[in-house]
């Protein structure tokens, strides 16, 4: 797929490859499971479009601005108005060498 296909609610989403432009400080939050954690926003491009791209715990040291990743059966969801990516419980974000 590509970033200008995405819209929120897409399931099962695979980027083949897009780069990192930015990453947001980490921050802690409370899932709504009660369990603490770390988040990070990044933004990720390919040649249609940009989107966020949510970095979840050990995800956020893996990655760093200039980046090509893959994203493996994420997810988007909306959040302030914006769609953001995100990898979720059964997908992957992995680093393309």
């Amino acid at each position: 797929m590509k970033i200008s296909e995405l819209k929120p609610g897409t399931g099962n989403a695979t980027i083949e490859v897009a780069e990192v432009t930015a990453i947001e400080e980490p921050r802690d939050v409370l899932t709504r499971f009660g369990k603490r954690t770390r988040v990070a926003n990044a933004t990720i491009k390919d040649e249609t479009g940009e989107i966020t791209l949510s970095l979840w715990g050990d995800d956020i040291n893996k990655i760093a601005i200039g980046d090509k990743v893959k994203v493996e059966n994420g997810w988007v969801s909306e959040f302030r108005g914006n769609s953001q990516l995100s990898a979720g419980k059964f997908g992957k974000i992995i680093k393309i060498e």
